[in-house]
């Protein structure tokens, strides 16, 4: 076996999850607070909801979208991006069992 570096790119699941999460957050942050009430409006908790199933629909379920959805739902933290937080915690923590699995397939 060589031994290459390890390149791990993010597929197009991870970019739709990513380009998603970004979006949410845009919307959450500068867009609903100029027409809805801001955080403890309706349509902010259905954009929430709808971010964390498609998340998981393209991502597989994962620790990281837990406390993004329950920050979410407290007034005033809503003004920290947590989707994109969460998409990036899950690509590094993929990053990182990938490069495990190689490693560990190294040393067979």
């Amino acid at each position: 076996m060589t031994q290459d570096a390890i390149t791990f790119s993010p597929g197009p699941r991870f970019r739709a999850a990513l380009l998603l999460a970004i979006l949410a957050d845009l919307l959450q942050v500068v867009i609903f607070p100029l027409f809805v009430e801001g955080a403890e409006s309706p349509a902010d908790d259905a954009l929430d909801l709808c971010i964390a199933i498609a998340l998981v629909r393209l991502l597989g379920w994962h620790w990281e979208f837990l406390p993004s959805f329950a920050a979410k739902l407290i007034p005033g933290v809503d003004l920290v991006p947590f989707w994109t937080l969460a998409v990036a915690s899950v690509y590094r923590k993929s990053k990182r069992l990938a490069s495990a699995a190689e490693a560990s397939r190294e040393d067979s």
